[in-house]
């Protein structure tokens, strides 16, 4: 398969082959596993205080008086300790030893990143996710690009590469969370737009722009090209990206 290298101004230098990492299967199923996987990694463990509920002097009365043997208070009759008593214990609390991570195996995950790759050339996932693009995929800048230190001189590039309205798109989706999370410091919700793949350093000026996401290929993972685990995101890669791509 071949891309072509467009210029900043919109033209096109040269046509490459890109690396055979873009002939790689399409498999969904990997893809979920290896963010989840991911995902996974970044839940904070949380639980009770283990004495919580059982720290009173309850014991119970024994048979005969016609009672349950429940533990109660002793300087009255009310129950405690037990999840079934006012201020008891919890029956099954969360425990802080519960294992979050969810494991995959090397080779797994390797393939799930070489999949994700390659849908992200695939235009009817990259439609299917609903970015908004003109031309053909994948979208390869000049080297130049990497160089670029003002938003507005990033802007421009894009718009002439035609990516610029997913951009807008991923902006004008910006709305107030559902539910109590908008009270817990994620008030707003926003769809993804383009991925920036560069070689030696991320495109800072860029990173400002509305579901954007700027990353060198070394700090490529499976959940930058599929985010919430739908592959087929729309990628911008320099063409130094793609050669230090084949070299991963």
């Amino acid at each position: 398969m071949k891309a072509q290298v467009k210029t900043l101004d919109g033209g096109v230098t040269k046509s490459i082959d890109l690396p055979e990492i873009f002939s790689e299967a399409y498999r969904p199923d990997l893809i979920k596993k290896a963010v989840m996987a991911l995902q996974s990694t970044r839940r904070q463990p949380h639980g009770t205080y283990p004495y919580a509920g059982i720290c009173s002097s309850a014991v119970g009365w024994g048979s005969g008086r016609g009672a349950s043997h429940v533990p109660r208070l002793k300087n009255g009759s009310r129950a405690a300790k037990v999840p079934q008593a006012k201020g008891g214990r919890e029956a099954h609390p969360p425990k802080v030893e519960k294992v979050l991570i969810k494991e995959i195996n090397q080779k797994e995950k390797q393939k799930a990143f070489r999949s994700a790759v390659a849908a992200s050339i695939n235009e009817e996932l990259v439609k299917g996710r609903g970015h908004l693009y003109e031309g053909a995929v994948p979208v390869v800048l000049e080297d130049k690009f990497e160089t670029l230190g003002l938003t507005k001189d990033v802007i421009t590039a894009l718009t002439t590469a035609g990516v610029y309205n997913d951009i807008v798109r991923a902006k004008d989706s910006k709305k107030v969370r559902a539910g109590r999370g908008k009270m817990r410091g994620r008030r707003f919700k926003q769809r993804k737009s383009l991925l920036i793949v560069t070689a030696e350093k991320p495109l800072l000026a860029a990173r400002n722009l509305s579901g954007v996401d700027v990353v060198t290929v070394d700090q490529l993972n499976v959940e930058h090209l599929a985010p919430g685990m739908q592959a087929g995101r729309l990628t911008v890669w320099t063409e130094s990206a793609l050669v230090r791509l084949e070299a991963r």
